[in-house]
């Protein structure tokens, strides 16, 4: 798996779990939904996201 699969996978789960928190907990989660979006269009400019380093770190490689 590379690290970009891997964002993928994390930035949809993250998702998928934000908007069920919205729907079953509080409203006030939408906030964390917007961070993972906010985050998806800051690593489309450049390139990069702080979940890469990790994955780096855990011996994922780049495409």
């Amino acid at each position: 798996m590379t690290i970009e699969t891997a964002l993928r996978i994390i930035a949809g789960f993250a998702i998928i779990i934000s908007v069920l928190l919205v729907q079953y907990v509080r409203p006030w989660f939408m906030l964390f939904t917007a961070f993972v979006g906010l985050n998806l269009l800051q690593s489309g400019f450049t390139n990069w996201c702080p979940a890469m380093w990790v994955l780096e770190k855990c011996g994922l490689r780049h495409a």
